[in-house]
């Protein structure tokens, strides 16, 4: 295990962004951590620490999240843009081969990423999110994402949460809420706490056309041959059973794992996703 560093990199349109590194082993691919559609760098520490020391970790923040600079442009908050961003950050840091981890809309980018460039990828973890989102799951997101909202307490953000998402966390305590708001909001210059991205990021999802998805099935060539885990909240409303089967089909050195009592998303800290990652990495030199 390793403490983190804070670093920046700048986009091609002169946006500073960040990432969390923690240090490890050089000899090994780095893992790259991408995360969800609101969140930060932050919802991947508990799997960093853990994993670090025997792997170098990459937690970047995309434009409008966390430390990352708001976007001038509500149009480029999509993925094709974040990862051309984190492309830029790649480059720099003089990475060529990766473990990418994904969340959600994190999972989709390393989808995006295996259509057009899979040798960079050394393995892969998807979580939560395939092919297609489940209507369910997308009507969930629309009607509380960029809601905002701002609290005096942590008590307060983390009752809040727990109204919007108890069923994807139904064990968790006061204290796991708590720590969830801290993953999610900050503390302001006012001492109120508020969401930790850009509002504008919610008008860009709005304007999606999902009943015209795009078809991401060649991204499973790119990955066909390669160490990959497909996990799934067993109670999650946005990746169906189904939809992990269609995967695991087409993928000959893939795991498949459900993590019980738990929604969108598997928050990568549940025993059964430590062991499978355990399992993934090791597999990759």
């Amino acid at each position: 295990m390793s403490e983190y560093s804070d670093g920046f990199w700048t986009s091609r349109d002169g946006l500073r962004l960040h990432y969390r590194e923690y240090s490890g082993r050089a000899d090994r691919p780095a893992v790259l951590c991408l995360h969800g559609l609101t969140r930060n760098a932050r919802d991947f520490a508990g799997l960093a620490e853990r994993i670090s020391g025997e792997r170098r970790v990459l937690c970047p923040e995309m434009r409008g999240r966390g430390g990352s600079e708001y976007a001038r442009e509500m149009a480029s908050y999509n993925p094709i843009q974040y990862i051309e961003d984190v492309n830029l950050l790649l480059e720099e840091l003089e990475i060529d081969r990766f473990v990418a981890i994904g969340t959600s809309m994190g999972g989709l980018m390393i989808l995006l990423m295996a259509m057009s460039a899979p040798d960079r990828i050394a393995g892969a973890v998807i979580n939560d999110i395939g092919l297609t989102l489940e209507p369910e799951g997308v009507a969930r997101i629309r009607e509380h994402v960029g809601q905002g909202g701002n609290f005096p307490t942590w008590v307060h953000a983390a009752r809040a949460l727990e109204e919007t998402q108890s069923m994807a966390h139904p064990g968790f305590e006061l204290a796991d809420w708590i720590a969830m708001a801290k993953r999610t909001m900050t503390l302001s210059s006012n001492g109120r706490i508020l969401f930790d991205y850009d509002m504008k990021i919610a008008e860009a999802f709005m304007a999606l056309d999902f009943e015209r998805q795009p078809d991401l099935s060649p991204a499973l060539d790119g990955l066909a041959e390669k160490p990959v885990l497909v996990l799934r909240g067993a109670q999650s409303d946005l990746f169906s059973a189904q939809n992990s089967s269609v995967i695991m089909a087409r993928l000959s050195n893939a795991e498949a794992v459900t993590v019980p009592e738990v929604g969108h998303a598997p928050l990568l800290t549940e025993p059964e996703a430590e062991v499978a990652i355990d399992r993934l990495l090791a597999k990759i030199d």
